[in-house]
């Protein structure tokens, strides 16, 4: 739920806040939710975008992994906002990474989106429906080695770009299915794409997949308490756990792991983790279920149940 307007208003210093993010369609749909939210809680503050273009955005025909992962989409944002230009960033928690920066922290984050991929086909109703040797593209080595266990068929070449540049090659023919995550497409009213929402049996999430959080730096308590009445406790503790899982294994954005925490009808919370090698030949996976209150236990089950079965080692290869 949008927090309502409260008197917190009336004692802010703040008459304005300049959010910085990248310029693609979604990244600006998750800045003006940013600024929806904010102007719910304080309705007389003036909030104005700062659109960078990353690295990770001008050098699309380079692999991500050349560049330094998914970090290349936040860093520069992160500079402008050590650099006082800027009063908060907001991200894709799925690009970022979980070592920030001396003096910059993630204050918040919005209610989370479906965080399952996507298949994205003009002709195919579902995975099983594709050809055995279907082209799919997808730069996510987390999503090629997933479906090839499923699927060892599937040839998987590298899709790079925003949602529209993906849309309009698979428009063009140049392969039978894509994948994206399931929340970029419904943001963008673009949910009629979806042919098949990707099951975790088949394909686990990344890491904060679906989420979107909000950094700022680490003095600015004129910030914190306007910020901090955007959080939705319930993504925050999941994706946070995520995140912890991901620092257990030392790993990047751009290896071939997952984690999903997700809440259960009784209100339970699962933890599930994978970790595969480059070729997908060798892998492992862990789960943990319980209840909310013993959220670090089951980071800690399922992180060492991974170590202990190899997990550092297919990461080493």
């Amino acid at each position: 739920m949008i927090p309502t307007a409260s008197q917190l208003e009336m004692n802010l210093p703040l008459d304005k806040v300049t959010i910085t993010t990248r310029k693609s369609i979604l990244a600006q749909w998750q800045a003006n939710e940013v600024t929806r939210r904010i102007k719910a809680v304080a309705p007389g503050i003036r909030v104005e975008l700062l659109g960078l273009s990353t690295e990770g955005d001008r050098r699309q025909d380079v692999a991500l992994n050349t560049l330094g992962g998914k970090g290349v989409f936040v860093k520069e944002l992160e500079t402008v906002l050590l650099s006082n230009e800027a009063d908060i960033a907001v991200h894709s928690m799925k690009d970022v990474p979980t070592v920030l920066p001396r003096g910059l922290e993630i204050v918040a984050m919005i209610p989370r989106a479906n965080p399952l991929d996507a298949l994205v086909s003009n002709h195919f109703e579902s995975l099983e429906a594709l050809p055995t040797d279907a082209k799919i593209g997808t730069s996510s080595l987390r999503r090629a080695v997933q479906l090839r266990r499923s699927f060892p068929g599937f040839r998987c070449e590298p899709l790079r770009g925003n949602v529209d540049t993906r849309l309009a090659r698979l428009d063009r023919g140049d392969f039978d299915a894509i994948i994206l995550a399931c929340a970029g497409l419904d943001r963008l009213a673009l949910g009629h794409r979806i042919r098949q929402r990707i099951p975790e049996e088949i394909c686990l999430p990344s890491a904060g997949q679906g989420a979107v959080g909000i950094e700022m730096k680490t003095d600015r308590d004129d910030l914190r308490a306007l910020l901090g009445q955007l959080n939705d406790t319930e993504t925050s503790q999941a994706v946070n756990a995520e995140r912890a899982i991901i620092s257990i294994l030392g790993a990047t954005c751009n290896q071939p792991v997952a984690v999903h925490c997700a809440s259960t009808e009784g209100n339970q919370l699962v933890l599930r983790g994978f970790v595969s090698d480059v070729t997908g030949r060798h892998c492992v996976s862990a789960r943990a279920e319980g209840p909310r209150a013993w959220i670090d236990d089951l980071v800690q089950e399922v992180g060492q149940s991974l170590l202990a079965d190899g997990a550092l080692e297919l990461l080493a290869e």
